[in-house]
């Protein structure tokens, strides 16, 4: 290897470019491990940023960090929800924590296993791997049931569904209901007692849940459990609510939605279903 003094000029010039670069590359990575939006945007380069965004990053940052275990998000349809909580979420998560078990539920089988396909498939990715060390396990990698190579488990399970056998340091519920649900009490009802005799009851020991999700009816899962945490002992949770159009009649997410489409969405609904 030739020593840097015997280096011409521009020769010397390429190889501060390149430690430059690898150094910027560093940090990129550093930065994206640590923090939640650096990972997206590392990710997810068409992403359109909105300030509701980093708050719900900053929560994420604190679900792994352990600062936080009981989260609501309470947000209309079609503001990256299921995006952040359901794909991006979980994949940050496992790479941060490989050996974590995570729990991943919505209101189908059908679109929970579609999110652990999503996670499996960023988690192969070359973007993905320059961040995280987290591996799959090659022999476990059915899209809504697969391992990692340090010990982790991903499951994912629709509203209803068998959750027996499974732990979770990490339970995300993206939609427990669905829009139809919100016109029987009696959906409604069982999605609550599936939760408490299900996914709550498999939670491992320090655990976090991660509830998101649309309200279409004010006896939902956040209604009741807002309702219970009046009890004794009961789960306390940090509630973050983001109404599609601010009290300041300007859309929370003005990089994506204009205002006259939101109201348009809201004229086509009823006035409970909106205010939910």
């Amino acid at each position: 290897m030739e020593s840097i003094e015997t280096l011409t000029t521009e020769e010397a010039k390429l190889l501060a470019q390149k430690l430059k670069i690898k150094k910027l590359e560093f940090s990129v990575q550093e930065q994206s491990q640590k923090n939640f939006l650096p990972f997206v945007r590392n990710v997810w380069p068409e992403f359109k940023e909105g300030k509701h965004h980093k708050i719900i990053a900053k929560k994420f940052e604190e679900i792994a960090s352990g600062k936080l275990k009981r989260l609501i998000i309470n947000m209309p349809p079609r503001h990256t929800k299921s995006e952040f909580a359901s794909f991006l979420f979980p994949a940050w998560f496992v790479g941060q924590k490989p050996k974590a078990k995570i729990m991943q539920t919505t209101h189908t089988g059908e679109l929970a296993i579609r999110f652990g396909r999503k996670v499996r498939n960023l988690m192969e990715t070359q973007e993905y791997k320059k961040i995280f060390k987290t591996e799959l396990q090659p022999d476990s990698m059915a899209a809504g049931r697969w391992e990692t190579a340090q010990g982790g488990e991903y499951f994912a399970a629709g509203t209803g569904g068998a959750v027996t056998g499974r732990g979770a340091d990490l339970l995300i519920i993206d939609d427990p209901h669905s829009e139809q649900d919100a016109l029987s009490d009696t959906a409604l009802d069982s999605a609550y007692e599936w939760y408490t005799s299900g996914p709550r009851q498999r939670l491992q020991p320090g655990g976090a849940i991660v509830i998101v999700m649309t309200r279409w009816s004010v006896k939902d899962l956040t209604g009741k459990l807002m309702k219970k945490q009046g009890e004794l002992k009961a789960d306390q949770w940090d509630v973050v609510e983001f109404p599609a159009i601010l009290p300041s009649n300007k859309p929370v997410w003005p990089g994506f939605w204009k205002l006259d489409e939101l109201e348009s969405v809201k004229a086509s609904l009823s006035a409970a279903k909106w205010n939910a």
